[in-house]
């Protein structure tokens, strides 16, 4: 499954570029993309566990920039 999300409060391109990379690391997650610009995440991750999944990219996210937000 691909979704979009839109993100608040991300501050700069090196915590998109960390957190991408975090998201990736992630048992289930086939593909993710931060892109600072445009203040959007796309996660392909498998069906079954999406939301387990997301909730594993919240809590990364929320390390790499604490004030950052995932809009749902």
């Amino acid at each position: 499954m691909k979704k979009k999300f839109k993100l608040q409060d991300l501050d700069c391109a090196n915590c998109a570029q960390k957190m991408e990379d975090a998201i990736k690391k992630l048992d289930g997650v086939n593909d993710a993309s931060v892109n600072f610009m445009t203040q959007k995440m796309i996660i392909d991750a498998d069906d079954a566990r999406f939301d387990d999944i997301m909730k594993q990219v919240q809590e990364t996210c929320k390390k790499v920039e604490p004030d950052c937000r995932i809009i749902m």
